[in-house]
C-alpha cells in the first residue's frame, strides 16, 4: 500500500476527512518551498500536491497563474520541482502528489519522470489537462514504477466518463465542485452533494473535492460528504501576501490550522458500489 492508500485507510479509521493542500513548488522560491510544506503539515494538511509551475495553466485561476509565474521567474523547471521533492521527503512521509501539465510532463519524457519522481519520493501524479480517454499509456508508465493516477471528474461528466475516471484513478479520486478554473469563491457549488454521490455509486476509491474551497465553513461543508478537501488558491494568496516576510511560514501554518479545525470526526459514508 502507497502512501496515499495508507493515508485514506488512516483517515477513514479516525472517521474525519482530509486536509489537501496545494501550493506551487518554488513560490516564492525552490530553496523555501520544503519548509512551507513542512509549515503545512504542521497546521494539519494531510497530503500536499505540488505544483509544477506552467507558463500557460488553463485550469488555474489568477492566484495560482501568479503563483506559477513567480515560480518560474524564481528558475523553477521539473527538475527543481523534484529536487524539492526529495527535500520534502529527507524531513517528511507526508503523500505527494505532482499536480501539473502534459506539456512539462513531456519535454521531461514520461518514463524518466516516473523513474525520477519514485526515487525522490512521490506518490503520484494528476494531470489536469489529460483527458482520461487518452491515458492509456500515461497509466500504464505510471503505474508500473508505482506511482498513483489521479484523475478529475466534475459536474459536467456524463456517468461514463465519471467510470473513466474511476477506472484509470487510484489513490484517491479527484472531483471538481465547479465549472471552470480554480480560484476562491464566497460560496460552494450545490452540485457537490450531488456529484460526490454519483461517484460513490460508480467506485470506493476515495473521494476529494477541490476548486473554491477557501474557508473554515467552506471546508467543514465538503468535508461532510467527501474524504479529502482540497484547498489551493487560498494558500497560494498566502503566499503571494506574505512571501518577502519572514513569518510567512507560521502565517501559513495558521492558515492551514484553521481550514483544518473544520475537518472534525464523523460517521464516514458507507461504500456502495
Amino acid at each position: 500500500m502507497g502512501r496515499i492508500s495508507a493515508l485514506f485507510e488512516r483517515l477513514r479509521e479516525e472517521g474525519r476527512p482530509g486536509l489537501i493542500a496545494y501550493i506551487t513548488a518554488g513560490d516564492p522560491t525552490p530553496e523555501r518551498t520544503a519548509g512551507l510544506v513542512s509549515a503545512l503539515e504542521r497546521g494539519g494538511a494531510d497530503l500536499i500536491e505540488l505544483g509544477v509551475p506552467f507558463s500557460d495553466p488553463i485550469a488555474d485561476g489568477p492566484v495560482i497563474q501568479r503563483g506559477a509565474a513567480r515560480a518560474l521567474k524564481a528558475g523553477t523547471n521539473v527538475v527543481k520541482v523534484l529536487e524539492i521533492a526529495a527535500a520534502i521527503r529527507k524531513q517528511s512521509e507526508i503523500p505527494i502528489l505532482l499536480f501539473t501539465y502534459m506539456n512539462p510532463i513531456l519535454r521531461y519524457g514520461l518514463e524518466a519522470l516516473a523513474r525520477d519522481a519514485v526515487a525522490r519520493g512521490v506518490d503520484g501524479c494528476l494531470l489536469t489537462d489529460l483527458s482520461v480517454e487518452e491515458a492509456g499509456r500515461y497509466v500504464d508508465v505510471m503505474r508500473a514504477a508505482g506511482l498513483d493516477t489521479v484523475f478529475l471528474g466534475a459536474p459536467t461528466s456524463t456517468e461514463e466518463r465519471l467510470k473513466l475516471v474511476a477506472k484509470y484513478s487510484t489513490g484517491f479520486i479527484y472531483l471538481v465542485s465547479r465549472t471552470g478554473v480554480t480560484g476562491e469563491r464566497n460560496a460552494l457549488s450545490e452540485s457537490v452533494g450531488p456529484l460526490v454521490e454519483a461517484m460513490r455509486r460508480i467506485t470506493e476509491l476515495p473521494i476529494a473535492v477541490g476548486f473554491g474551497i477557501s474557508t473554515a465553513e467552506q471546508a467543514r461543508s465538503v468535508g461532510a460528504v467527501a474524504d479529502g478537501v482540497v484547498v489551493g488558491s487560498a494558500f497560494v494568496r498566502t503566499l503571494e501576501e506574505y512571501g518577502a516576510s519572514a513569518d510567512l511560514e507560521q502565517r501559513l501554518e495558521e492558515h492551514a490550522r484553521e481550514l483544518s479545525s473544520g475537518l472534525k470526526k464523523r460517521a464516514m459514508p458507507v461504500r456502495t458500489a
